[in-house]
C-alpha cells in the first residue's frame, strides 16, 4: 500500500498497476531520510553539549530541510501524475473500515511530512539560531527569536508530530506487509523498486 493511493480509485489505466519511477524514486528516498532523521533526533537528544552534538543537531536540520523539500516535490509530482488506482478485487476484498484507514493514514502523511520540518525549523528559529543548509544556504528565520514560545510549544509540537509521523508509518508499513505476506493482492509490488514485467 502506498501513500499515492488516489482517494476516489477507478479502474486501472493502461500504463499499468505500477507506480512510475519517480514515484518509487521519491517513495522510498523520503522514507529512508525520515527513518534516518528520526533515528538521530532521538540519538543526539540524549547527549551532553559537545561538537559531536552540534554536528548531529545541523546534520538534522539540514535532513528536515531537505524532507520538507522533496516532500513538496513528491506532492507536486503526484498531483501532476496520476497514480494507478488500486485494483477493484483489492478494494472489495477490504473492510470499509480498512479502506477509510488507509485514507486517513495517507492524508495523515502527506500533511505530518509538512508538519514535523516546519515545526522543527519554527524551533529553531524561536530559539535564535540560524537554519543553514549544508552549511553554505542561511535560511530565513520562520517565527521571531521567542524562547518561551520554543521551548513550551514549538518543541512539543516538533517531538508530537515527530512520533505521530513514525506511529501513522509504522501501521502503513504492517499494512503493506499484511497485504504483501498474508493477503498476497500483489499491492507491495506497485511501490516496489525494480524492474517492470
Amino acid at each position: 500500500m502506498s501513500v499515492d493511493t488516489p482517494l476516489h480509485p477507478v479502474a486501472a489505466e493502461p500504463r499499468g498497476l505500477r507506480y512510475g519511477g519517480v514515484a518509487i524514486a521519491l517513495h522510498w528516498l523520503l522514507a529512508a531520510m525520515i527513518v534516518g532523521s528520526l533515528g538521530v533526533g532521538l540519538y543526539m537528544t540524549g547527549l551532553p553539549f559537545s561538537p559531536q552534538r552540534i554536528k548531529l543537531y545541523n546534520w538534522h536540520k539540514w535532513a528536515g530541510v531537505t524532507i520538507l523539500l522533496l516532500s513538496a516535490v513528491r506532492l507536486l509530482w503526484r498531483l501532476a501524475h496520476r497514480p494507478p488506482a488500486v485494483p477493484a478485487q483489492v478494494l472489495a476484498a477490504m473492510p470499509r473500515w480498512q479502506v477509510a484507514g488507509m485514507r486517513a493514514s495517507h492524508a495523515a502523511m502527506y500533511l505530518l511530512f509538512f508538519a514535523v520540518p516546519i515545526a522543527g525549523w519554527a524551533y529553531t528559529s524561536a530559539l535564535g539560531i540560524p537554519v543553514v543548509w549544508f552549511g553554505v544556504l542561511p535560511l530565513p528565520d520562520l517565527v521571531p527569536v521567542d524562547k518561551d514560545l520554543a521551548e513550551a510549544i514549538l518543541k512539543p509540537l516538533h517531538k508530537a508530530s515527530a512520533f505521530t509521523l513514525a506511529a501513522v508509518a509504522l501501521l502503513h508499513t504492517a499494512a503493506a506487509l499484511k497485504h504483501h505476506w498474508i493477503d498476497r493482492d500483489g499491492l507491495l509490488k506497485r511501490m516496489w523498486p525494480g524492474p517492470r514485467h
